[in-house]
This record gives structure tokens, C-alpha cells and sequence, in this order.
């Protein structure tokens, strides 16, 4: 039998899930055995679960988890060193050329386990069946308008935290932009026919911030551009990949400009293939923004989680897209998870 074992999320501020009771009792019924850990965190409360029908275990008992069941969590796992003999559903983000994603990788090797990275369960036709992306770019714009108004205080982005819904964040927010008594700032989105950007918009047009919306077509012809430079905010909507142009280069620190937040929501800045080359960590829940140039100033906010500061409304999103593709685990060998593990198999390969 099927046997998909939930794990705790272990990194700090994370709240969310990718499976709701609803899609456990649905999986149950499919023949599919669920365990899922309990949790001091999760924003879903473990008594669904086990209304669900499904098998409790302890918080953070995975690694004792049975041989053949599939962990499933969403970020990363704790960086012991340990090899990994089990098959993973999560997010490695160890595909891009990222520094820190061959170490994960070579856990894997040592393991003789199998990555199901969730960012490459893809359709025949390259879409991703389940992302975050519009709560990313949600919150991403919202910690960027909120480093922005600090600006206007004199003061860097104090910290930010967990809300219980989207309407308590757009309250907050909209009280601190109206106290700087400033003209709003002028955004620009680049991905912004995508689910991040079409959700960095939408929170820009809830508080009243003109945006400007650019995607492939207008990036096409590899930069450099300036027009970036004259707005105030700057939301990158994009993942990093080969052949991502610039879109802020590093002699952007000097140069006269109005932009003064950068909110990178894709957040590769260890990628080879950054397109904000400005800055060289992501930022944190306690500091949100990175200053990278004080004449004239620009911040820059990279949060890598920013979906759990909104963890009910991003997990009951998340685990619906990704239901139908759970529903197929009975069968690893073909369609996502067969694709996956071809992607997995593909960069296994040399370390």
C-alpha cells in the first residue's frame, strides 16, 4: 500500500502545509495510507487530521519513518549531514545551480533515497501542477510597501510575522501608508502574467500603488532597463534560469534613480543566474529588508517563505492544485512523479 507520511515543517516561521484534511480523508478513500506528524506550528489543527482517519505520530519522527513510506513536507530539511535512504516530496531547490543544493543532493546519493522536488511536478507541457506563487507574491509586495513606508520614517523594515488571514495584513498596511502622508509610490512587476506577480499586483492595486506590468515580451530584449530604475518599487516575479537578463545590475547601487525597494519574491540570490545581482542573501522574518545602497537608498526584502505569513489561505490553495497529482502516487513511474524522478535522476548524475 501507498504510504504518504506527512512530516512537521522544522524551519522557523513556517506555518503551512500541502495537505488539508479534506485531500487526507480523500486519499484515504483512494486506498492511499496517510500519517501525518503533529505539529507545534501547522496553522491546520491535527484534530482534522485525525477526524480524516489518518495515523498520528510524533512531531519530527520521520527519519524513523517505514522504509517505503514518502515524506512529504515544503521546505527544507534540517542540514545534519545525514544521508537520506527515503523517497522526499518538498522543495530542494538544488536544481539552479543554487550553492547550497548540492549538499542536499549528495544526502540523497549517500541514501540511496529519491527528490520529488514540488517544483518539478510539471504537466506534459512544462506548467507546474501546484504552486504558492500567488501568496508569495502577495506578501512579497506587502513586506515591500512596508520597507518602503519605513523609508519614509527615517527607519529600516521592521520585523514581519504571521497573519490570520489577508484582510488583518491589507488593514495593517494600509494604516502605515496613509500615517507616511506621502503620494503613493509607483510599482513595476516583472512576471506579472504569472501567479506571483498577478498576486504582487493585486496587493499593489489593494492599497491604491500604480503599477506598471511587464512579462516576457517586454524583458525579450535582454536589458539593460532603465525604466526599472524609475519607479520607486521594484517586484522580480521571475525564477531564475538560464538566460534570465539583468535587471538590476550592480552599477544601479550608484545611479540616479527613484528606486529605493527592491522586493525580490523570487529569491535565488545564490543562483547563478540571479537577476538582481545587488545583494547576495535572503533576508528574514526579523530583518526584512537588506540595505545594499544608502546614496540613494535602496533596500532590498528576500524573504524565501513569504507564503507563511499568510499559512491558512496559502496551504488550503497550495493543496488543492496538488490533490489531483497526490491522488496519482500509486503510480511513481508515470506522469508527474515519473517526471520528477527523471529530473531528480538527471541532476543526480556526477555528484
Amino acid at each position: 500500500m501507498t504510504h504518504l507520511w506527512v512530516r512537521a515543517e522544522q524551519r522557523p516561521n513556517e506555518e503551512r502545509v500541502g495537505l488539508t484534511p479534506e485531500g487526507a480523508k480523500a486519499l484515504i478513500a483512494s486506498g492511499i495510507r496517510v500519517t501525518v506528524e503533529e505539529s507545534h506550528v501547522r496553522a491546520i489543527p491535527i484534530d482534522g487530521y485525525k477526524d480524516a482517519g489518518c495515523e498520528i505520530a510524533a512531531e519530527n519522527s520521520w527519519p524513523e519513518a517505514p522504509a517505503d513510506a514518502i515524506i512529504f513536507g515544503l521546505k527544507e530539511l534540517p542540514e545534519d549531514g545525514t544521508p537520506l535512504p527515503h523517497r522526499h516530496i518538498m522543495f530542494g531547490h538544488a536544481y539552479k545551480g543554487q550553492h547550497s543544493g548540492r549538499a542536499l543532493l549528495e544526502r540523497f546519493k549517500a541514501g540511496g533515497g529519491t527528490l520529488y522536488d514540488l517544483e518539478y511536478l510539471v504537466e506534459e507541457n512544462g506548467r507546474r501542477v501546484a504552486a504558492f506563487g500567488y501568496w508569495a507574491g502577495y506578501a512579497g509586495a506587502a513586506v515591500t510597501l512596508k520597507t518602503w513606508a519605513a523609508q519614509q520614517r527615517g527607519e529600516e523594515c521592521p520585523p514581519v510575522g504571521v497573519y490570520p488571514g489577508k484582510d488583518v495584513l491589507n488593514a495593517e498596511l494600509l494604516a502605515e501608508l496613509d500615517a507616511t502622508e506621502q503620494a503613493r509610490p509607483r510599482a513595476i512587476v516583472i512576471g506579472a502574467l504569472g501567479r506571483v506577480g498577478t498576486g504582487a499586483a493585486d496587493l499593489c492595486e489593494a492599497m491604491g500603488v500604480s503599477v506598471t506590468k511587464w512579462d516576457m515580451a517586454e524583458t525579450a530584449s535582454g536589458g539593460p532597463f532603465p525604466e526599472i530604475l524609475e519607479h520607486d518599487l521594484f517586484l522580480n516575479c521571475i525564477f531564475a534560469r538560464p538566460g534570465t537578463p539583468v535587471f538590476v545590475p550592480r552599477e544601479a547601487l550608484t545611479a540616479q534613480r527613484n528606486l529605493t525597494a527592491i522586493g525580490d519574491v523570487a529569491c535565488d540570490p545564490d543562483s547563478d543566474y540571479n537577476p538582481v545581482p545587488v545583494y547576495d542573501r535572503a533576508t528574514t522574518w526579523n530583518h526584512p529588508a537588506q540595505r545594499v545602497a544608502t546614496d540613494p537608498i535602496l533596500d532590498v526584502t528576500a524573504i524565501d517563505n513569504l507564503p507563511s505569513m499568510l499559512p491558512v489561505e496559502s496551504s488550503e490553495d497550495y493543496a488543492a492544485q496538488l490533490l489531483p497529482s497526490l491522488l496519482t502516487l500509486t503510480d511513481l513511474e508515470n506522469g508527474v512523479w515519473g517526471r520528477a524522478a527523471a529530473t531528480y535522476n538527471t541532476h543526480i548524475e556526477g555528484i
